[in-house]
């Protein structure tokens, strides 16, 4: 009845077995929190997705086990352990994001696709199958909501990243309003390298709101025209990848031309 005493004894079983003295495959089959070295932060997929130095997606869960093995508990402060990391990771059945707020979504920030995008796809890496991803909801603690990943990037990118009202507020930041567009995509992009979770369709309405929109594309052109060649080129890139499968040919040579144009 008591799963975590029922893992705990499986791996210390198993450590065991693996030439362990007992001290130490209990110490190692107590590890529950994991994360980067001490003085460090993140789990090494944001330079990868930047750089697009990235062939296949084991490239990228290779890199978040690398990054995230290093345990902690009340006498470890950042132990390196990464075949236990692996072992623990590989055992994982469903993998959620928690949030405490709604100040910001799954696509504000690098931190969501890294850590939890990350470990989705060190899980498929390693066992060969998904895990379940959900996100849960705990801006009110009192009524709290679970929904699917698929399900809050979907609601994400309905109320806020082709929403005309928001996108006609970041404009009123000049600069800084064409990067969030462009950090937008790119955290959309890096999902879909992690989890495989975008659909086609959100690729061709992003792009028909960011730069094939004539009025959005002038005031990219005017204000910040790195973020116009960069979403030009991200989205090409998903194409070339095959994360965006199936793209209308006109679609394609139209950013094929915005590119081309801002390069």
């Amino acid at each position: 009845d008591n799963f975590i005493r029922k893992r705990f004894l499986e791996d210390h079983k198993t450590f065991a077995e693996e030439g362990m003295t007992a001290e130490e495959a209990e110490q190692k089959a107590l590890y529950r929190v994991f994360g980067s070295k001490p003085g460090a932060y993140g789990a090494g997929l944001q330079a990868l997705i930047e750089s697009q130095s990235w062939k296949h997606k084991n490239e990228l869960a290779e890199a978040y086990l690398q990054w995230s093995h290093y345990a902690y508990d009340h006498a470890a402060k950042g132990v390196t352990v990464p075949n236990v990391f692996r072992h623990r990771v590989g055992k994982l059945q469903v993998v959620v994001q928690n949030q405490d707020n709604r100040e910001h979504d799954l696509l504000d920030s690098d931190d969501y696709y890294q850590f939890q995008g990350g470990l989705a796809n060190a899980v498929e890496s390693i066992r060969g199958k998904k895990p379940a991803t959900y996100f849960g909801d705990h801006s009110r603690p009192d009524h709290p909501k679970m929904k699917t990943l698929k399900q809050e990037l979907l609601k994400v990118f309905r109320s806020r990243v082709i929403n005309p009202k928001w996108i006609e507020g970041v404009k009123r930041h000049g600069y800084k309003g064409a990067f969030e567009m462009a950090a937008t995509l790119d955290y959309l992009f890096a999902y879909d390298a992690t989890t495989g979770l975008i659909e086609d369709f959100m690729y061709e309405d992003l792009a028909e709101a960011y730069l094939i929109d004539q009025e959005n594309r002038e005031f990219l052109e005017k204000v910040n025209p790195w973020a116009l060649r960069d979403m030009s080129e991200r989205l090409l890139e998903a194409m070339k990848r095959g994360m965006w499968q199936n793209p209308n040919p006109e679609t394609r040579e139209k950013l094929e031309g915005i590119y081309v144009e801002a390069e």
